[in-house]
């Protein structure tokens, strides 16, 4: 596996398919495969390793989502009970229903209160403003910052629909993130550190770059039109009001690959259990029903192309993660999970072969092709040597 796995990220590298890359394949017992090839930064001379740090976006979802069924266990959350009652703001939140006349926003109230499953399914009414452009109209009406900004006002935007209605992917798990720190009492950091990332060794996953991080951290790079990569300075701080349990986590492949397998051991990794069987087998079900995974279509470019893994296939959605509801064209089976982060970094959870791997590459706007091309064909590659 080294071998190939190495070649073919190696040649992606070689055909501008991204900066650098780090990768890790593993399986229930252990680590098959890391690699990294190409830069931190496009001309910086400074490779990319098995220990780069990244920015890891929506693939902080999966980690909220664990911490959220932890506090489920412990009866200090509920998965169908008003999520208002924990955080009031949810329970303000209105339906937007268009714009009047002087293009000011028309709400009212939702038919039912929010939960926590819908917020961790994606089902809760809440929306992104990048695939959403009636959210990005009333942001740009009402002047409202958007969850970029890390402020605490962002999360309270209205539902774009009902709750339980239809899957949208949006905010929920950045409100997944508060009602943890409301029912622990905890900082998410904290939280993470003392009942998940801390117990799993996750030691290069927080949400602030500690030194040790910072001093490797891969650069996010915008490629433009003509496909040139330019890397964006990063700040080892940033001036947030919140730990976004949606997409603020920093970290790397190699301690994505150990939550990766606590999955694949229903819920313990080395001895040290941090989520019940039966938990997990919850995370990892269809939560949605008949509804499906839609294609996101982007209107904000600078951020996201429009995206769909597997496009044409039917996908729903567990507690954590998209679930493949027939084969894929990598080899992956029927019931395989998976996601994504914004920077172009994938990651994919295979329980029935017992086998899953993630990677990163550090890349705007989403859904890169060149990027997303590479991930598949690495995932490909796996299951050829199987």
């Amino acid at each position: 596996m080294k071998d190939r796995l190495d070649s073919i990220l190696q040649k992606g590298i070689d055909r501008g398919a991204a900066p650098g890359v780090t990768a890790v394949v593993v399986n229930r017992e252990g680590v098959l495969y890391e690699g990294g090839f190409g830069e931190r930064a496009v001309g910086s001379g400074v490779p990319m390793t098995s220990d780069t740090v990244g920015k890891i976006f929506s693939m902080t979802k999966a980690l909220t989502a664990a911490a959220a069924m932890q506090l489920v266990e412990r009866g200090a959350l509920h998965l169908d009970a008003p999520a208002g009652d924990v955080c009031p703001d949810i329970g303000s939140a209105e339906v937007l229903t268009g714009f009047d006349d002087q293009g000011q926003p028309i709400t009212r109230a939702p038919a039912s209160p929010v939960t926590l499953r819908q917020l961790l399914t994606h089902t809760s009414g809440y929306s992104y403003h990048m695939w959403d452009s009636t959210l990005l109209q009333w942001l740009q009406t009402t002047g409202s910052p958007d969850i970029s900004s890390q402020q605490k006002a962002a999360l309270r935007q209205p539902l774009m629909f009902d709750p339980g209605t239809q899957w949208r992917y949006g905010i929920g798990l950045d409100w997944a993130g508060q009602l943890v720190e409301a029912a622990s009492g905890m900082r998410l950091e904290d939280y993470f550190v003392e009942h998940l990332t801390g117990p799993l060794d996750m030691s290069d996953t927080h949400f602030d770059y500690n030194d040790g991080m910072f001093a490797r951290t891969a650069h996010i790079h915008i490629r433009s039109a003509d496909g040139r990569l330019s890397p964006i300075p990063t700040a080892q701080s940033d001036e947030r009001e919140f730990d976004e349990g949606g997409g603020g986590l920093k970290g790397t492949m190699a301690d994505f690959g150990r939550f990766i397998r606590m999955i694949l051991n229903d819920g313990q990794l080395d001895g040290i259990r941090v989520l019940q069987t039966e938990t997990v087998q919850a995370m990892c079900r269809n939560q949605i029903g008949t509804l499906q995974v839609l294609p996101m279509e982007s209107c904000v470019p600078a951020m996201s192309n429009d995206g769909e893994f597997f496009p044409g296939d039917p996908k729903t959605w567990g507690l954590a993660f998209q679930i493949n509801e027939v084969p894929g064209y990598t080899g992956r089976p029927a019931g395989t999970l998976m996601w994504a982060g914004l920077a172009n970094s994938y990651y994919w959870i295979d329980r029935q072969n017992g086998i899953g791997g993630a990677y990163l590459s550090q890349i705007l706007p989403f859904a890169d092709q060149a990027s997303s091309a590479l991930y598949f064909e690495m995932e490909t590659a796996v299951y050829n040597g199987l």
